[in-house]
């Protein structure tokens, strides 16, 4: 058995040179939990991708915080010189279909099946719409966060290419000093940066440890 981890990042590397050699600029539709985590993947990726940011976070609660998180994303895309074009797009907020999902996982820590379970449910959205709609590729913010199981976000996104047939983007934002330009540009740029993912276990189990 091969326990061997995969890089994601050589992977991501390999097809952006792919890209260039080709002279192609596909189109990108990039699920995203927040402006600070966007902003790095935002500078990177818009070199070599059209990109549309997919605002689809169920997750968030209360309301007015994931109001103030999308007002923070199309801030920051309106702020951003890039390479090529970036508009913003929000889903539906649909809180019940969150609790729905973690039903009978809500004692569970932060970081665990509840956590993967969420990250299908958003994902899931992304690659349908990005079917749709004829994107080129899909992916996700969420790598960025080193509280963020990369291994398991590619493995759901590599599940759902082959479910809708629609390229999923290979990667682990965190790499290259991703996470830490990320709060550089969060500075820059005066972003709004919560403590917690953004539900309610997520703000239980991070402030039961203050």
């Amino acid at each position: 058995m091969n326990n061997q981890k995969v890089n994601y990042q050589k992977k991501l590397d390999r097809l952006i040179e792919q890209l260039q050699r080709e002279e192609k600029v596909p189109k990108l539709l990039l699920h995203s939990c927040c402006a600070p985590c966007s902003s790095y993947v935002l500078e990177y990726l818009s070199n070599y991708f059209e990109i549309t940011v997919f605002y689809y976070n169920p997750n968030i609660s209360p309301e007015n915080e994931y109001k103030k998180r999308i007002e923070e994303q199309r801030y920051l895309v309106n702020q951003m010189n890039v390479s090529h074009p970036v508009t913003v797009l929000a889903g539906t907020y649909d809180s019940e279909k969150f609790y729905e999902m973690a039903k009978g996982m809500e004692h569970l820590k932060e970081g665990g099946e509840r956590c993967f379970r969420c990250y299908e449910l958003r994902l899931s959205e992304t690659a349908k719409l990005a079917k749709e709609q004829k994107f080129d590729y899909f992916t996700t913010t969420l790598s960025i966060s080193p509280l963020k199981n990369a291994e398991k976000l590619n493995e759901i996104g590599l599940k759902l290419e082959a479910q809708y047939g629609v390229n999923y983007l290979q990667s682990d934002f965190k790499k290259k000093n991703g996470y830490k330009r990320s709060t550089e540009l969060s500075k820059e740029y005066g972003l709004y940066r919560q403590d917690y993912c953004g539900c309610v276990f997520s703000y239980r189990d991070r402030h039961s440890e203050e």
